[in-house]
């Protein structure tokens, strides 16, 4: 694990998995001492063993097949697989620096994915009524390759992002992937497009100051389109 302070964030970047349930544990006290303003702000990228988390919106009938552990998030949003081969970005700061906007950081972090993905060559794009990050399958189907889902306690955030490099995509048939059973997922990897974790890094963080300048001063019509 290697971890860099940078402007008052600390970067985190952990090579090996890392308990699901330890990393919430490890943010939930972050969390609070950011806000204390005892400790930086954080963005972790990292993988998890196999794990069905549920979000504040989990319906029990879309837990499929619990072969996993399931552990309860604290974040928004249904049921979400993690695993090896997905790339994880946990993303705490202090909104209260920034504009205190929940869905203009979401919009952001939205916006970070998509510029990312693309410079890997592959086109993705926000969906209306869908969060997340969606591309078009080897199918020509409309397929989620990043999930989005947050947790904000006093204006300081949790949890951020995932993005699919090459996890087995088998693992998501046991549960209804963010509630939307019409829709299935893919990855960099199915899509032919080899990324290892560590060239994902260096590419989501050499966009991180566009993501971080979209916070200061967001546009309200942006942000809401």
């Amino acid at each position: 694990m290697t971890s860099v302070a940078n402007d008052r964030i600390e970067w985190r970047i952990s090579t090996a998995p890392v308990p699901y349930r330890l990393a919430l544990e490890d943010m939930t006290t972050r969390n609070a001492a950011i806000h204390e303003g005892t400790a930086e702000e954080l963005i972790w990228l990292l993988e998890h063993p196999p794990v069905y988390t549920a979000g504040t919106s989990a319906v029990a009938g879309e837990l499929l097949d619990p072969r996993f552990e399931v552990v309860e998030s604290g974040r928004g949003g249904r049921y979400t697989y993690h695993g090896p081969g997905q790339r994880v970005g946990y993303i705490l700061l202090d909104l209260s620096r920034r504009a205190k906007d929940v869905r203009c950081f979401v919009h952001a972090l939205e916006g970070w994915v998509i510029a990312t993905l693309g410079d890997f060559g592959v086109e993705s794009w926000r969906s209306e009524g869908r969060v997340g990050i969606w591309t078009r399958d080897i199918t020509g189907a409309e397929a989620k390759i990043g999930a989005i889902g947050v947790r904000v306690r006093r204006w300081v955030t949790m949890h951020g992002l995932s993005v699919n490099l090459a996890p087995d995509l088998s693992h998501f048939s046991g549960i209804v992937p963010c509630g939307i059973a019409d829709l299935g997922v893919t990855s960099l990897a199915r899509l032919g497009i080899e990324v290892a974790p560590e060239a994902w890094d260096r590419a989501l963080i050499a966009r991180s100051g566009e993501f971080l300048s979209a916070l200061e001063a967001p546009s309200e019509e942006v942000c809401r389109t």
